[in-house]
C-alpha cells in the first residue's frame, strides 16, 4: 500500500461540510466516492487535515489516502478529477511516507476571511464574501487584532459546542489587507484553530472596528474564557482554508 498526500480546493457553497455525514452532501463522500470508482467500488478512507463547515471554502486543503494502485502522480489528479463534481478539485497528488497523516503530521495552517465594503450588493459574490456595507476603523482592527498574537486560551473564541477540552492555541500573525476593490481580507496563521474560531475572531475585529468593541478590552474577553464576551460568528461564507503547513 502507497501513501499519498493530495492538495484540494473546494467551493462550500453546496456542501454540508468537509466531513463526511449520514445525510447531507460533503467533500470527504465526494472524493471517496471518486476514490471508489478508481478501486473498482472497493472503499478508501480519506482523512482531512480537519473539518470545514457547511459553506467554508477550501483552497489548500490536505487529504491523505492508502492505495495498492501503481499510479503516476499525474494521472492521479487527472483522473479523480474527471470523476469529481466541478466545485471540488485534485490540485496536486504526491507519495508520502507511511507515517505521514494530514492531520496530526500538520504543523499549522493558514485561514483567510474575505469581507465586502461595497455599498451595493452584488449577486456574484454572494456566496464567497461577507458584505459589511459599513465604515471601518482599520487601526482599531490592527491594535485589537494585536491582543490576539500568541499563545492563549481561545475559549472565549470557540463554539460553545466545540467538544475539545484543550483550548489553548498559538496565533502566529493576523493582518488585514486589501484584496479587491472594496474587499478586505483578514489572514490569519496559527498553530492551530478551534471550532468557529477564525469567524468569532473575524467578527470580534470587525466589531472593534465599527466600534463596538474597544480594542483594549481584548485581553480582558480572553482571560474571561467567556464566549458571551467575543464578537458574533462570521458568517461561513467568507472563510477559506487557504494553507496546511507541514515540517517539510
Amino acid at each position: 500500500m502507497q501513501r499519498y498526500k493530495c492538495i484540494i480546493a473546494y467551493d462550500g457553497t453546496s456542501f454540508s461540510g468537509y466531513q463526511i455525514q449520514p445525510e447531507g452532501r460533503t467533500v470527504q463522500g465526494e472524493l471517496e466516492k471518486a476514490l471508489g470508482k478508481l478501486h473498482k467500488q472497493q472503499a478508501v478512507k480519506v482523512t482531512g487535515s480537519g473539518r470545514t463547515d457547511a459553506g467554508v471554502h477550501a483552497k489548500g486543503q490536505v487529504i491523505h489516502f492508502d492505495s495498492p494502485l501503481n499510479i503516476p502522480e499525474d494521472r492521479w489528479v487527472k483522473a479523480l478529477n474527471s470523476m469529481l463534481p466541478d466545485d471540488a478539485a485534485i490540485l496536486s497528488v504526491e507519495k508520502a511516507s507511511p507515517d505521514f497523516h494530514a492531520r496530526f503530521s500538520a504543523v499549522g495552517k493558514e485561514y483567510r476571511y474575505k469581507i465586502s465594503l461595497d455599498r451595493t450588493k452584488d449577486p456574484f459574490n454572494r456566496n464567497y464574501v461577507c458584505p459589511f456595507p459599513f465604515t471601518l476603523d482599520l487601526e482599531a482592527m490592527e491594535e485589537a487584532a494585536s491582543h490576539l498574537i500568541g499563545t492563549h486560551d481561545f475559549t472565549s473564541f470557540c463554539s460553545a459546542k466545540s467538544e475539545v477540552e484543550d483550548k489553548v492555541r498559538t496565533i502566529h500573525s493576523i493582518k488585514l489587507f486589501e484584496s479587491g476593490e472594496n474587499e478586505l481580507t483578514f489572514q490569519y496563521i496559527g498553530n492551530g484553530f478551534l471550532y468557529n474560531m477564525v469567524r468569532i475572531l473575524t467578527g470580534t475585529l470587525l466589531e472593534a472596528g465599527s466600534g463596538k468593541i474597544n480594542p483594549n478590552d481584548l485581553p480582558k474577553i480572553l482571560n474571561s474564557k467567556n464566549r458571551d464576551m467575543a464578537g458574533k460568528t462570521a458568517p461561513a461564507k467568507g472563510l477559506y482554508l487557504w494553507k496546511v503547513f507541514y515540517d517539510n
